[in-house]
């Protein structure tokens, strides 16, 4: 047993997680239900998976994640099986993916190879139980890897309840080569969900601005990749400044802020087909656009006579609707995942603050009361709490509050901390952190709910503006 927070406050075993249907972008996927002593049908689908739970029983592994301590889940992974000395490596890779994204979540505590006394040499036998007892793994997750005569890779893996001695799930999967570290991700989706009762996050990307350059003469171009660092690309050349990517519901469009020809404008760019549109133009500066929760608007702040107020336009027939209507300084807008409430910053009141209105504009609020300058606030996407960044004696504090302002928690401070962006299943945030000096840039952090479990993210130039995307279907 181990304890973790969760705002929710529900205790999930293992049995209460239900079969669900995922999409796939990008690969051709053929998913297997793999369980012990059971023959295999296979159900083939393009671009497409159908997940199936294949615990034959209750299984005693519990996770309860109401509490604030954590102390993660020993867990073993041993290197996926294969034929080859090109299917052992695979095998390996996709095993050290998966580890590394159960270890980065804090919830999971990967046992070293070295501990492991039995060498698992067949996949569909199970595994002398015992021999895990004793190195203290409650979970062990054994896989094969196999490039097929066709060229395609074969994945399956299997999840098991050391202590209960039963399989938990178990898929195969079929896709190109090339795809290997998307199944691993999907696999330490798999997992997490197995052990959690919550939506992992691994397969899933960041979108941000790329840094180079020296710090007065700065190259910013818009870049994504992976959650986890790897295979990162540009999607900008640079010739223009760009700010504050935001990824659409959907996942194939980015909505970001570009000031080609030293005119900022909103533009709309689709991942699938590299196409690119204006979204409007509008007199003044524009900030912060962002995506409803539907895909179907576009909220922002624009600047007109001195002052910014935020707008909302609609992506179907370009109307656009203004929202505030103060002397003050209103941006930043975020959605509830709901769709029906926004909160924003302003500083109406005085001093920078958060507020919360009605998506129509209506009965604007402030929450924010502690001491010090809030901005950058972003909803969960659970709709419990509001992620911030909060400026006091001169350090910059990323931390959370509820949609009413109350339970304030500070999770990380530093000498320029900004930007917090939620993981799609709201228990992680990244987020900015600039460092000091002429040669200092910014990087990207991740840190979780509990404050403790607080990580660098790798990026191969200086990074700002994260995004984090939903789920990949």
């Amino acid at each position: 047993m181990m304890t973790l927070m969760r705002s929710a406050g529900t205790r999930h075993t293992a049995s209460q997680v239900h079969p669900q249907t995922r999409r796939f972008s990008g690969i051709r996927a053929q998913v297997r239900r793999v369980k012990f002593g059971a023959g295999l049908r296979a159900l083939a689908f393009t671009f497409a998976a159908l997940v199936l739970g294949a615990l034959p029983a209750r299984a005693a592994l519990q996770i309860d994640i109401t509490q604030g301590n954590v102390d993660p889940l020993p867990i073993a992974i041993p290197g996926f099986l294969g034929a080859s000395d090109e299917d052992r490596r695979l095998g390996s890779d996709i095993a050290s993916v998966i580890a590394a994204n159960l270890d980065r979540s804090g919830l999971f505590r990967p046992l070293p190879k070295s501990s492991f006394i039995e060498k698992i040499s067949d996949v569909n036998v199970q595994p002398r139980f015992g021999d895990w007892r004793i190195i203290n793994a409650q979970a062990l997750v054994t896989g094969r890897s196999t490039i097929e005569s066709d060229g395609r890779l074969k994945v399956e893996f299997r999840l098991w309840d050391v202590y209960a001695e039963q399989q938990m799930t178990g898929f195969q999967f079929f896709t190109t080569p090339d795809n290997w570290r998307r199944v691993a991700h999907i696999i330490s989706d798999a997992v997490y969900e197995r052990l959690t009762g919550e939506e992992g996050y691994f397969d899933t990307r960041i979108v941000y601005v790329s840094e180079s350059g020296p710090k007065n003469r700065r190259v910013k171009r818009l870049a994504i990749m992976d959650q986890d660092g790897h295979n990162p690309r540009m999607l900008t050349n640079g010739s223009s400044i760009v700010l504050t990517p935001r990824f659409s519901p959907s996942n194939q469009e980015i909505t970001y802020l570009s000031y080609a020809g030293n005119n900022p404008r909103v533009y709309l760019l689709d991942l699938e087909t590299g196409q690119q549109e204006v979204v409007g133009d509008f007199p003044g500066m524009t900030f912060s656009p962002r995506f409803s929760p539907d895909g179907q608007k576009i909220v922002m702040s624009l600047q007109r006579g001195g002052n910014s107020n935020i707008y909302e336009m609609d992506l179907r027939t370009r109307v656009t609707q203004r929202l505030t209507n103060t002397a003050a300084i209103d941006t930043g807008p975020s959605y509830a995942p709901d769709g029906d409430r926004i909160a924003f910053e302003s500083d109406r009141g005085g001093s920078q603050q958060i507020y919360v209105m009605n998506a129509d504009g209506s009965n604007a609020h402030r929450i924010s009361f502690g001491d010090g300058r809030y901005a950058t606030p972003v909803w969960s996407p659970r709709g419990d709490l509001i992620a911030f960044t909060k400026l006091h004696k001169g350090r910059f504090l990323i931390g959370v509050m509820r949609p009413d302002g109350t339970g304030e928690r500070i999770l990380t401070e530093g000498f320029h901390n900004e930007a917090p962006t939620w993981s799609p299943n709201g228990r992680v945030l990244m987020f900015f952190r600039e460092s000091r000096g002429e040669q200092g840039g910014p990087s990207l952090w991740s840190v979780d709910l509990t404050g403790y479990n607080e990580r660098p993210v790798s990026t191969p130039t200086f990074a700002s503006d994260p995004a984090w995307s939903p789920r990949l279907r």
